[in-house]
C-alpha cells in the first residue's frame, strides 16, 4: 500500500499552478508547502501527492489518480489542457485493461504522465 508519491519538477511555481487546476476536479487540493522546495496535495489533512523542486528534467514517471465517475475524468482532462498540459490520451474506454476502464492521460509541464481513471461501468437508469 502506498502512503505518498513525490515527483520532481523544474519550476515549482509553474507546477503548483498546473496541479492546483488539474487536481481540483478530483477534490484534491494543495495542503502543504515546504518553502520553495516542496508542495503536498491531498484530501482533508492527508497529503499523498507531492511535487519537489529538482535541477534536472525527469521523465518516465506515471501517476494515476482514481475518479469516482467518468465525468470527473473528463473534467480533469479539460482542466489539464487549459492549465498547459499536453494530451497523452483523451478520455475514453481502455478495454485492453478491463471492460470498464475509463481513463485520460496528460503530460504535465515536466513531461510526467498523469492519469485519472474510473473503474466503474456506466450507471444504468
Amino acid at each position: 500500500m502506498l502512503d505518498h508519491v513525490t515527483i520532481g519538477v523544474r519550476d515549482l511555481n509553474r507546477s503548483q499552478m498546473f496541479y492546483d487546476a488539474t487536481l481540483k476536479p478530483l477534490g484534491i487540493e494543495r495542503l502543504y508547502a515546504e518553502g520553495e522546495i516542496f508542495a503536498g496535495y491531498g484530501i482533508g489533512s492527508k497529503a499523498f501527492f507531492w511535487i519537489g523542486q529538482r535541477d534536472g528534467q525527469q521523465t518516465g514517471t506515471h501517476v494515476a489518480f482514481t475518479a469516482q465517475g467518468r465525468d470527473v475524468v473528463d473534467k480533469f482532462h479539460r482542466a489539464a489542457l487549459v492549465a498547459g498540459g499536453v494530451d497523452n490520451g483523451g478520455p475514453g474506454l481502455r478495454p485492453h485493461y478491463h471492460a470498464s476502464y475509463y481513463g485520460a492521460f496528460i503530460l504535465d509541464p515536466d513531461g510526467h504522465n498523469i492519469e485519472v481513471v474510473c473503474h466503474f461501468p456506466v450507471a444504468t437508469p
